[in-house]
């Protein structure tokens, strides 16, 4: 086992949070070499400390039935649940979200989200943009991807884009690097195995189609051993008798200046440790785990109380140096059944979420890691008679945010009386970014990276930091 201490320590002495990792065997998920060293390439801390996890409500959360109930509307659009009070003076939300309730000075909540570009996946939680915006090129960058880009080294421990996203974000490639290409691309390494999520039938074959490159594994492969890379010598000197094996399997990526972290990364598994659960301590674990009598039913494509899990091994992440994690719950795409489906979803929601930022502000790393919970869209108003669900509603959604030393405790924007417009304070997706991106010491709208044709692009082409947060 290795140990990597950081060199430099908070004022009082302690070990910062990136104080420490703990380098142990290789786990279950494997990562191919040349992904491996592409994404150490990129990782890094920067001059930043500041880090960010992006929370995707994946399937578009209903507003009305979180933050933004509306109990003297008709009973069609009023719904089932009830209002509690929070720590907020006259701030009420949903009865399915006690502890953040009663946290709520700890996060802000947006019911004036603006700007959905109303598709199905996660890509404008993680860019801002269309998808469309720039495709001919290869569309714009995930967050991620530009962290990497402007802030990462081939010096940090561990990526600087964690991908953790399942369902349809895993299957429309919503973290995806756009024109900054495959060397930018997030490390996603594959969590079937620990949270369940059922794929809808037609994303099996979407799945399929992006081939075994979509994820990410964590062994060493099959063509070259620990021996071989135990030196760049031992590399080198069988380049010429092995070339045409690695040209057929992609390794010629080794065969340049990430061989010496090749061995480094192979031989320590330091990162494979961050994923590994059965690392933490029981206590925090059990904190993660969901007590709780879940109401209501579970969809086919929803996940169960397992995926509270996902907010702890962000937490890990994090540690282990990672600048930005996006991971997702699912399945808010209730077209039926609405309320039986939220009465299972939102207490995932508002465990996980209370456990994350109450986790974080105890080991004294609120104030550096930046959380956003959101979706794609909101959802209808008035309720299907016939389904008993709510749809797609791009004009107005929802977004809940804590951390990152933002001001906290603040409720922004409204609607009117049925959550049908926003009726005060409109915030756009790019607002949201130019805010975070703040926190990570970038100026969004005065900063550019260069596309594939040698322009200047600005990382956000619109929006402005929320004055009400920084």
């Amino acid at each position: 086992m290795i140990t990597l201490t950081e060199k430099h320590r908070k004022t009082d002495g302690s070990l910062s949070r990136r104080g420490f990792l703990t380098a142990g065997a290789l786990g279950t998920f494997g990562l191919t070499l040349p992904q491996l060293l592409r994404a150490e390439s990129v990782a890094g801390l920067g001059q930043s400390q500041k880090s960010v996890i992006l929370v995707h409500l994946d399937g578009g959360p209903p507003h009305m039935d979180m933050i933004d109930m509306k109990m003297s509307a008709p009973s069609e659009i009023r719904g089932e649940f009830f209002p509690i009070q929070t720590a907020l003076p006259g701030f009420q939300m949903c009865e399915l979200m006690p502890r953040i309730a009663a946290a709520a000075d700890r996060f802000t909540f947006i019911r004036s989200l603006t700007g959905s570009a109303g598709r199905h996946d996660a890509f404008q939680c993680q860019s801002g943009f269309n998808t469309k915006d720039l495709e001919s090129m290869g569309g714009r960058p995930a967050m991620g991807s530009v962290v990497a880009r402007l802030q990462g080294t081939a010096k940090d421990v561990a990526p600087t884009f964690v991908d953790m996203m399942q369902g349809r974000p895993l299957v429309r490639n919503s973290a995806r690097p756009g024109f900054l290409g495959p060397s930018y691309q997030a490390f996603r390494p594959d969590l079937s195995d620990m949270f369940q999520r059922e794929l809808e039938a037609g994303m099996k074959g979407e799945l399929a189609r992006l081939g075994g490159d979509h994820k990410t594994s964590l062994t060493l492969d099959k063509n070259l051993s620990l021996d071989r890379l135990h030196t760049r010598t031992s590399l080198l000197s069988g380049l010429d008798s092995i070339r045409r094996e690695m040209d057929a399997s992609g390794m010629m990526d080794a065969m340049d200046g990430f061989t010496q972290q090749a061995v480094s990364i192979l031989t320590s598994g330091r990162f494979a440790e961050a994923i590994d659960l059965s690392r933490e301590d029981p206590k925090v674990l059990a904190r993660y785990t969901p007590k709780i009598q879940l109401g209501g039913e579970q969809f086919v494509t929803a996940e169960g109380p397992e995926s509270v899990k996902k907010f702890l091994l962000a937490r890990r992440l994090i540690e282990a140096g990672v600048r930005v994690v996006s991971l997702s719950i699912s399945d808010f795409d209730t077209h039926s059944k609405n309320f039986p489906r939220m009465r299972n979803l939102l207490p995932l929601v508002d465990h996980g979420l209370h456990a994350l930022v109450t986790d974080l502000e105890e080991r004294g790393l609120l104030d550096d890691v930046t959380i956003v919970a959101w979706g794609e869209f909101g959802r209808t108003p008035r309720i299907d008679p016939k389904t008993g669900g709510r749809h797609h509603w791009p004009q107005v959604g929802p977004a809940i945010l804590a951390g990152g030393g933002l001001q906290s405790g603040q409720v922004i924007g409204s609607t009117d009386r049925t959550a049908s417009t926003v009726a005060s304070r409109p915030v756009d997706y790019k607002d949201i970014f130019a805010t975070v991106f703040g926190q990570l010491g970038i100026d969004a709208r005065n900063t550019t990276i260069i596309d594939p044709q040698g322009r200047p692009q600005y990382l956000l082409d619109a929006g402005e930091p929320l004055p009400e947060l920084v």
